[in-house]
């Protein structure tokens, strides 16, 4: 009988061990002046020609030392052509983007730039997140409403 209980007992307590999920990436908000002032002018830069095309329909295409291929794959005219379509109907004309945080994720070894970006009309605020990787490429840019708190 000691033994069966004592065989329940460590059982109970190797059930119980608490289990590791995966790794949270380490997040961290930088303040805007911190942030590398080349890396910021060119995420701006990028971010906004690329917006700049629904009002010019002309895109400048990004290149290798800019993006990565992934990027530079998903970025071609007709596509922008596409969303710039849908994007002039809802919102009207592109103006400009506005900075409002930085991101960098340590575990993946990124920066995240969050952008408003302002459009003719005003009733709804869209976001404009230009990654930038270690190597001072982007690699990946969203556009989606905005939200006041940052969610990857």
């Amino acid at each position: 009988m000691k033994k069966i209980l004592f065989l329940c007992g460590l059982l109970l307590i190797i059930g119980c061990k608490s289990k590791h999920g995966p790794e949270k990436d380490k997040v961290v908000i930088l303040k805007i002046e911190d942030v590398n002032s080349a890396q910021k002018n060119k995420s701006y830069e990028l971010g906004k020609r690329l917006l700049n095309t629904c009002n010019t329909s002309k895109f400048k295409p990004y290149t290798t030392s800019e993006a990565t291929d992934e990027v530079i794959k998903n970025s071609t005219l007709e596509k922008l052509t596409r969303t710039c379509q849908k994007f002039r109907v809802k919102y009207g004309n592109f103006k400009d983007i506005k900075l409002v945080e930085v991101i960098q994720n340590k575990t993946k070894n990124i920066t995240v730039y969050r952008y408003k970006a302002d459009y003719q009309w005003k009733h709804t605020i869209k976001e404009l997140r230009v990654t930038m990787n270690e190597e001072n490429k982007v690699s990946a840019i969203q556009s989606k409403d905005w939200k006041d708190i940052y969610q990857p």
